[in-house]
């Protein structure tokens, strides 16, 4: 019996541990929470340093885009780190890092400052791909989309609050959002530090890092070599390129297109989230008794197809109801997505690469956040603002063939 058989059996008999599941998903909850928490005040934090409302658009989507940028580089080296060291000692960086970014972005005084603070945040921002790898090291292999299921869940969770919460505090001032993120954040680290458990055994830790596994594009060209893993990918690059543009357009959007304030920015921010716990709690449960990990994912790619049609259409007749159902059924096929996807990644290898392939899944999600952003701004101010939802049109129908070849 090899080693990835005998890892998978002693994985299949072993119970979950309560603290660690505990611990994986309050950081999920509260990563959604704090990221959220922002979203709906970042054109109007901008706002005050552009002159030129076409030039906010692009700066908006920028800061998007070097937050992916940071991401991208530090994404390998977190996961390499915590494949030698554990996940517990990153996990609590990472979140440390966070708290500082959502200081200095809220402090503000400057467009700078507003990059210092994304970038700060990009820097430490693998802790999700190490979340990822923390629940692939706690969860037997069979179960791990269920529970990559529950993540998302419980991300929705954060997401209802986060928005709606992020746009009230904002009457009290556009930078409270950030510092109450910070808050949040903190407080995570300070619980993490008391009662977290390491989750990587020191048996199926890596011995060495090399340089090679600290280059985010050497990383990226061996994850890709594997065969099965790069049509996987692929299709899920193609897939995050719109998504990344879409989420960093979407303030903007609305606030141009609908003349929407932080509130109802926010609000709409939360019945996604909503809508997200309804489909981990009641649909995807039902749809794993009847479909397979690739048949939920391409389901949802067709859902993200047609919300991304609704979402141009109410751009070009400025009809909001268009958007709010164009966005349901996004958020529908995206909440379906990801748990599918994450459990096809992880199943893929072993306990001592997951922090690896999750890193270097984390750096080309990045890669599409860094690349969409900039993309969709310019298509944006460009084209009109029904262009980026076009590019989601486009390049995801390119990407169900290749997830269903990888696959067949």
């Amino acid at each position: 019996m090899c080693k990835f058989e005998s890892h998978n059996k002693q994985n299949t008999d072993q119970t979950v541990d309560k603290k660690a599941l505990i611990f994986g998903l309050i950081s999920v909850f509260l990563c959604g929470l704090g990221f959220t928490i922002i979203a709906p005040v970042i054109p109007f934090l901008v706002q005050p340093y552009i002159s030129n409302p076409a030039d906010q658009a692009i700066v908006v989507t920028m800061l998007t885009s070097i937050y992916a940028v940071c991401v991208f580089f530090a994404a390998p080296v977190l996961g390499a780190l915590s494949d030698k060291y554990g996940r517990r000692p990153l996990l609590l960086v990472c979140l440390l890092g966070s708290t500082i970014g959502y200081i200095v972005f809220g402090i503000g005084g400057a467009l700078w400052v507003l990059f210092a603070g994304r970038i700060i945040d990009g820097i430490t921002g693998g802790d999700i791909s190490t979340i990822f790898a923390y629940f692939a090291d706690i969860i037997p292999p069979e179960q791990r989309t269920k529970y990559f299921g529950w993540m998302s869940a419980v991300v929705g969770l954060g997401t209802i609050i986060g928005p709606t919460l992020g746009g009230l505090l904002a009457k009290f001032g556009y930078s409270v959002p950030m510092y109450f993120g910070a808050i949040i954040t903190l407080l995570n680290v300070v619980y993490g530090f008391f009662f977290m458990p390491e989750s990587l055994d020191k048996n199926n830790r890596l011995k060495e890092i090399t340089f090679i596994r600290l280059n985010p594009f050497i990383q990226l060209a061996n994850i890709l070599s594997m065969k099965n893993l790069k049509l996987l990918l692929i299709s899920a690059f193609l897939l995050w390129i719109p998504n990344g543009s879409l989420q960093a357009v979407f303030s903007q959007f609305t606030m141009d297109t609908f003349n929407w304030k932080p509130a109802l920015i926010g609000l709409m921010f939360s019945i996604m989230g909503f809508q997200d716990i309804i489909s981990q709690g009641f649909i995807m449960p039902k749809l794993l008794i009847r479909l397979s990990d690739k048949q939920i994912a391409i389901l949802g790619m067709i859902s993200e197809i047609i919300g991304y049609s609704l979402i141009a259409a109410s751009a070009l007749l400025s009809f909001y109801p268009l958007f709010i159902v164009g966005m349901f059924i996004f958020g529908f096929g995206d909440s379906i997505f990801g748990p599918s996807f994450n459990g096809m990644l992880s199943k893929s290898v072993d306990s001592s690469e997951q922090g690896r392939i999750q890193g270097g899944s984390q750096s080309i999600q990045s890669l599409a956040r860094m690349i969409g952003p900039i993309i969709g701004g310019q298509m944006y101010v460009s084209l009109g603002h029904a262009a980026p939802a076009f590019m989601g049109i486009i390049l995801i129908a390119a990407a169900i063939p290749v997830l269903y070849k990888k696959t067949h």
